[in-house]
């Protein structure tokens, strides 16, 4: 059983922050138009159930990866009958204030990402421009739930910290499904050309994935000990590739691997090769990192062996696994981007014990500078940052300063 609380929080190192200060919002889901400015701590937002709370750190969260973090469309994000939706923000950090904003056209759809008043080429280039990490009540199943919730997480923090993942990402993706498509039309003279293309930038994936999951475990299972009173966790990557975790990096010396593994990319050409009848016979790519995994393993108790959390383990265990998680990808946003990203907690707290959520607050204000919107159905006495959070309520996607 693993004992250790020590986690990599940053304690007592002073890190720049970003905060929002003024936000606007038109037609987005159910907020129609609102516009408020946000104290430089954050702000405490309530309401029931359906009143917009989730909503508004959604349309926050946008600025970020220009994506809803439900995964839903963007057309389903315009409000009902309109035909756009824009958000506009005013940030400001130490390196002075800026402007960001992300709309959305239905009837067209074309998206818009301008930075500075200015609209980007690519929007690729302002993604984490702004810095925000989102931690949701539904996390659970980011543990439990389908591969692919796993593999997006992945896809999205690395394409936050890790310069060209996501053009490789794109890459990937694109030569996959011309592969695919061949598979698929029985056009088994043409997947070896697609095959070829799918070599790299897979590999590139694959050991990207690989090193932050193995740099990013121990900090994983800290933070875990915490949460859960001392059970021990961690995080391993899954690959159909190889399941070793001394694979040669895809970027080391050429002669480094003359004796011992092979890189990423001898591996997923070797893989691709021999699973390329079966690939025929199926119509589709069996192998690859779009059918990988990130399994998170813990302690369910003090004297048992760590378990397999996607088929074992409570609720509030997985939730704790959860949101240890997040705090690595806040961990890895700040490392990246040198600041404090703002903390976006949709209701996190509604299903923990009394005892979990205690050491999640002390986590989130130990060493952690960031600006936080916190959701909560009603006013409950939450001791966060001494309670020092402005109170404001939502109803019906209107915003206002509680007075």
């Amino acid at each position: 059983m693993q004992t250790s609380t020590t986690v990599s929080a940053g304690a007592g190192v002073a890190v720049p922050a970003v905060s929002l200060e003024r936000l606007r919002v038109r037609n987005f889901r159910n907020l129609a138009d609102l516009e408020c400015e946000f104290p430089a701590a954050g702000a405490m937002i309530i309401g029931p159930n359906g009143a917009g709370k989730s909503n508004l750190l959604e349309a926050i969260y946008y600025l970020e990866i220009f994506r809803s973090f439900r995964g839903a469309p963007d057309r389903e994000l315009v409000r009902f009958d309109e035909d756009v939706f824009r958000i506009e923000a005013n940030l400001s950090g130490s390196s002075g204030r800026s402007e960001l904003a992300a709309a959305f056209q239905s009837s067209t759809r074309r998206k818009k990402v301008e930075v500075e008043g200015v609209e980007v080429e690519r929007i690729a280039d302002a993604l984490g421009a702004f810095g925000a990490v989102v931690f949701e009540l539904e996390d659970a199943e980011l543990v439990s739930g389908a591969p692919g919730r796993r593999r997006r997480f992945l896809d999205i923090v690395l394409s936050l910290v890790v310069p060209g993942y996501l053009q490789e990402l794109q890459r990937y993706r694109a030569v996959l499904g011309q592969r695919n498509e061949a598979l698929k039309a029985g056009r088994a003279g043409v997947v070896d050309a697609w095959t070829d293309g799918m070599v790299e930038p897979g590999a590139r994936l694959m050991a990207a994935r690989s090193a932050w999951i193995e740099a990013r475990s121990d900090e994983f299972s800290g933070y875990h000990a915490v949460i859960s009173g001392g059970l021990g966790a961690s995080l391993v990557y899954e690959s159909g590739i190889t399941t070793r975790r001394n694979v040669v990096p895809l970027d080391a010396p050429a002669n480094s691997a003359a004796e011992g593994p092979r890189g990423w990319a001898d591996l997923f050409r070797d893989r691709l090769r021999s699973a390329r009848e079966r690939d025929v016979r199926r119509g589709f790519s069996t192998v690859g990192p779009h059918r990988d995994d990130l399994v998170i393993r813990a302690e369910v108790s003090s004297d048992g062996p760590e378990r397999d959390l996607r088929a074992f383990g409570s609720g509030g265990q997985k939730r704790t696994a959860a949101i240890a998680l997040r705090l690595v990808e806040a961990d890895s946003l700040r490392d990246a981007r040198g600041r404090e990203p703002v903390y976006l907690l949709d209701d996190v707290f509604a299903e923990l014990d009394g005892d979990r959520a205690g050491r999640v607050f002390r986590l989130l204000e130990e060493g952690r500078s960031g600006q936080v919107f916190l959701t909560a159905p009603k006013p409950a006495d939450m001791p966060f940052r001494d309670g020092g959070l402005a109170r404001w309520r939502i109803r019906d996607g209107v915003l206002a300063a509680d007075a």
